[in-house]
């Protein structure tokens, strides 16, 4: 026998609106902008610009009915509560730090061809027998895109057979790559690093700093890389001055040759403040991308057509249709509008909490007066959920006195020092920094000693710990700092 019993639960669903705002608020201003024009083509009764009116010439719409739902008739809506009046909220002014003219609406891309082809051009310029020219396109079609050719000769042959019906050897085919590694930029088809620095040295003015280099990188590869210049010294006869006019060579090459070539497809990243945070007469002052409050109304000819289907005798179905495709669009376009003032004021209010929070270093720029802060204690701060706050944090960008910064930057974890206060991360990673920018080059700072060195100012933390913070700083151990 089946049993039936009731039972309550309690649980939070998100609306598609909602889920929709939250993505709103997420994007970073660009993006933001590519979402409205999407917005604005999709929905005929959303307009962008200033509504014109009778003596007026008014921004925003302001003024909603949230009563209208789905229930109401279609012959009852009423068009003006979705049309712009002359009420311009507060926000409004502190968005206009960004003129018309300094609006790029466009970002341009480099044409061109690709690396590849580039190589086969110039390819046609060098005389080969048929059977060279097959092995030297292959070969061009195995660099990679920092100009390497990664695969072994052998591997190579093999596919030459099965896929060309070329049986050469592998001398035949190391005859062939050397003439691709006469090609530009200097030390591409390069098969090692060793090999793409020889190359691109051999190219350059012989000089006795460029002949050691050269003897160094063929005879003594593995203690270069691994700095061990007293072994050096030894091994060539030379002394520091000698051995660093060397190491000066070197440090001029390019390593990745492939990278250096202007044609290659890559992604630039352009980057448009969200924010802008000025120092005016000592005080701060934060104000939002105008970018990011655009001037947004709906259709008057949307009211035109409700107003003609109003004053019709006879409402046939096509009619009826039309005015509820009309409210749909309608109710899209006053939530659209809704949800960008959402954000903007989300976006606001988040970062003058994060401004005034770190107050001492907006006003001063010195990183080491950055409190610990986490999303929880901005969050807290606005009433906000933590998710919203990242969201914010996670994709903006600041412009400050100091640079442009991604806003999730100024985020950090607490330590103790030996007072017992709470100090940020970074404060420690940047006098670690200061520290090793310090430090005798001959004789670099080990990480032991890099603790004992925080310990001693006042940050009892692990050897370990510095290690990690040196890692996320992009420093190389003691070893690979050496210099003569």
């Amino acid at each position: 026998m089946l049993k039936q019993h009731l039972q309550f639960k309690l649980s939070q669903k998100l609306s598609p609106q909602q889920i929709q705002l939250m993505k709103l608020i997420q994007l970073p201003t660009q993006a933001f902008e590519q979402r409205l024009k999407q917005e604005l083509e999709e929905n005929p009764a959303l307009e962008s610009g200033k509504e014109e009116k009778e003596g007026i010439d008014d921004g925003y719409e302001d003024t909603y009915d949230d009563s209208d739902s789905e229930t109401i008739a279609a012959d009852e809506i009423n068009i003006d509560d979705y049309l712009s009046d002359d009420e311009i909220p507060d926000y409004r002014t502190q968005t206009s730090n960004y003129s018309a003219d300094d609006d790029e609406k466009s970002i341009p891309y480099a044409s061109g061809i690709s690396f590849n082809q580039y190589l086969i051009n110039q390819l046609n310029t060098i005389y080969l027998d048929d059977q060279e020219w097959a092995i030297a396109e292959f070969l061009v079609g195995s660099v990679d895109e920092s100009g390497y050719i990664r695969r072994p000769l052998s591997d190579i042959m093999d596919d030459l057979a099965f896929t060309q019906n070329i049986y050469v050897e592998e001398t035949d085919i190391e005859a062939v790559l050397r003439t691709v590694q006469e090609l530009d930029p200097p030390g591409v088809g390069a098969r090692s690093l060793g090999e793409c620095l020889i190359i691109q040295l051999k190219r350059k003015e012989k000089t006795p700093a460029v002949e050691l280099a050269i003897s160094i990188l063929e005879k003594s590869f593995d203690q270069f890389t691994k700095k061990h210049y007293s072994k050096l010294l030894q091994k060539h006869h030379i002394g520091e001055e000698e051995l660093k006019a060397a190491i000066g060579e070197i440090e001029k090459l390019n390593p990745k040759p492939g990278g250096s070539y202007a044609g290659n497809t890559r992604v630039i990243e352009h980057i448009v403040p969200d924010f802008s945070i000025k120092i005016v007469e000592g005080e701060l002052e934060l104000t939002l991308n105008g970018r990011n409050a655009p001037e947004l109304h709906v259709s008057r000819d949307y009211s035109n057509m409700l107003e003609g289907y109003k004053n019709s005798k006879e409402k046939s179905k096509a009619q009826k249709d039309t005015v509820l495709f009309i409210k749909q669009k309608l109710d899209a376009a006053k939530w659209f509008i809704d949800a960008i003032k959402q954000r903007q004021q989300t976006l606001f209010v988040t970062m003058s909490s994060i401004m005034e929070y770190q107050r001492e270093y907006f006003l001063s720029g010195d990183e080491r007066k950055l409190r610990p802060m986490i999303l929880k204690d901005i969050a807290d701060q606005i009433g906000m959920d933590v998710s919203t706050v990242s969201r914010v944090a996670n994709s903006k960008y600041v412009d400050t006195p100091y640079g442009t910064k991604l806003i999730k930057d100024y985020f950090s974890e607490a330590m103790k020092n030996e007072q017992g206060e709470d100090v940020s991360t970074k404060e420690i990673k940047k006098i670690l920094e200061t520290v090793i920018g310090e430090e005798e080059k001959k004789k670099p700072l080990t990480d032991d000693k890099l603790a004992k060195i925080l310990k001693e100012r006042g940050y009892p933390i692990a050897r370990r710990t510095v290690a990690k913070y040196r890692e996320q700083l992009g420093i190389p151990v003691a070893r690979l700092r050496k210099q003569i």
